[in-house]
């Protein structure tokens, strides 16, 4: 059994704070907002050797007439019962409130280990507070301050005495990544929810329920990959608030941190500027792409409407144009499981290794055939080819002349590449060097 520990406790007494300090870096979005937090967040930690994940969950508040609340209550008791160890988080500077005690008898419905953990003691009087969480009843309770970090050593001295496994440190190492990205409300969450056949995100028609970016391991098709549910991407006027902005860097995060993007449309709306910007993004970090094209039952078809909605987003794509493109509907479970094939097709294309001896047989034959055009008077011979190790597909040309190689030959060249081997939904990097 893995080492879980989670994080619960009502509204704004710093789950998101002691989460950050257990992972060692600002992961949840932190604001003294109520509610920032919506879904289940994961990270890893480790303490005196070992390590465990760390689960931060919404505030819990019964009987708020919030949209978010119910699905936040659901997410907490997931959370409570995917855990080794829980963390129950009050307020030191507040004391015992009644949200306090209503969460008291959620938790005692479970027969984990709970740990009182009073945030916020950082004076005395604070600190005199913490006796009356005793009268809870269900833990010892430690007093900390998960700003400054005081108090957690010790707290975490109990917690991984329930660790009798050295976890390893981060299982998720080496695995292929792939996120979901796209602009609110294009059904990220109810895709990663439909292929995993479990509410694992929360869903509502409001755009921007999905805050944080949210790992999901899953195995299907023999594969084994991470997928990341993200917030949806906007244009930086319309992210209002700071949490929105904090969403936002969080998905670029991911992006970042990924192999494979898979980038949704809403095709009611068609490819918008905003979608450039997020397929320019994954281009630039030499991430693979999928584009989805979701809500596709809502359209009026006739036997052209799929391809010339495909001509028109090629067009705008113009030199990015190696990208897939898949049209899906998640409400009718049409494609969705091509579309996570596809995805996993792309990330082996990312890392596929071509022999430098069939590299040179079939495009040196391509370059016989259409040569360089002259600059200068002078000829550009290139004589051998070969492929560089690396993240992305990478190919070194050895020519006597690298410097007169100009933007259109080298466009022949990288779709030459793609002819013969593939490459479909990654970007390939063409080097000339001199021989």
């Amino acid at each position: 059994m893995a080492n879980i520990v989670a994080i619960v406790g009502r509204p704004n007494v710093g789950k998101s704070t002691l989460f950050n300090r257990l992972v060692e870096r600002r992961q949840a979005i932190m604001n003294n907002e109520s509610g920032v937090t919506r879904d289940r967040h994961y990270g890893y930690g480790e303490w005196i050797g070992k390590h465990f994940t760390v689960i931060d969950t919404g505030g819990y508040v019964e009987g708020s007439d919030d949209v978010f609340e119910e699905a936040i209550r659901k997410q907490v008791k997931l959370a409570v019962d995917e855990a080794s160890v829980i963390l129950f988080m009050v307020d030191a500077q507040q004391g015992l409130t009644g949200l306090d005690q209503d969460f008291a008898n959620v938790i005692r419905q479970s027969d984990k280990p709970v740990y009182i953990v009073a945030n916020k003691s950082d004076t005395a009087q604070s600190a005199y507070n913490t006796a009356e969480f005793y009268a809870l009843g269900i833990g010892d309770v430690y007093s900390v301050s998960s700003s400054n970090g005081s108090g957690t050593g010790e707290l975490l001295d109990e917690v991984v005495k329930h660790f009798d496994t050295e976890d390893q440190e981060d299982p998720e190492a080496g695995i292929p990544r792939i996120a979901i990205l796209g602009r609110p409300n294009v059904g990220k969450s109810s895709f990663l929810n439909m292929l995993l056949g479990d509410e694992r995100s929360i869903v509502t028609n409001i755009a921007g329920t999905t805050r944080d970016a949210i790992n999901t391991r899953y195995k299907m098709f023999g594969k084994d990959f991470i997928l990341t549910d993200t917030a949806g991407l906007r244009k930086k006027s319309k992210s209002k608030d700071d949490i929105e902005f904090y969403s936002v860097i969080r998905s670029i995060q991911a992006l970042q941190d990924s192999d494979v993007c898979i980038i949704m449309l809403d095709a009611e709306r068609g490819f918008e500027g905003q979608d450039m910007s997020i397929v320019s993004l994954a281009h630039r970090y030499n991430k693979g792409v999928v584009l989805l094209v979701n809500k596709w039952d809502l359209i009026e078809k006739d036997t052209k409407t799929a391809k010339a909605f495909e001509d028109k987003i090629k067009e705008e794509l113009g030199p990015l144009d190696y990208i897939p493109i898949m049209f899906i509907s998640v409400l009718k479970k049409q494609r969705i499981f091509q579309a996570i094939e596809k995805a996993v097709e792309v990330y082996e294309n990312k890392y596929k290794k071509i022999s430098t001896s069939m590299i040179n047989e079939v495009m040196l034959k391509e370059i016989e055939n259409y040569p360089p055009p002259a600059t200068k008077g002078k000829h550009i011979k290139i004589k051998y080819i070969t492929q560089i190790p690396g993240h992305t597909p990478t190919f070194a040309f050895f020519c006597n002349l690298p410097q007169y190689i100009k933007p259109p030959y080298e466009r022949y060249l990288e779709n030459k590449l793609r002819g013969h081997f593939g490459f479909v939904g990654v970007p390939i990097r063409l080097f000339f060097r001199k021989k």
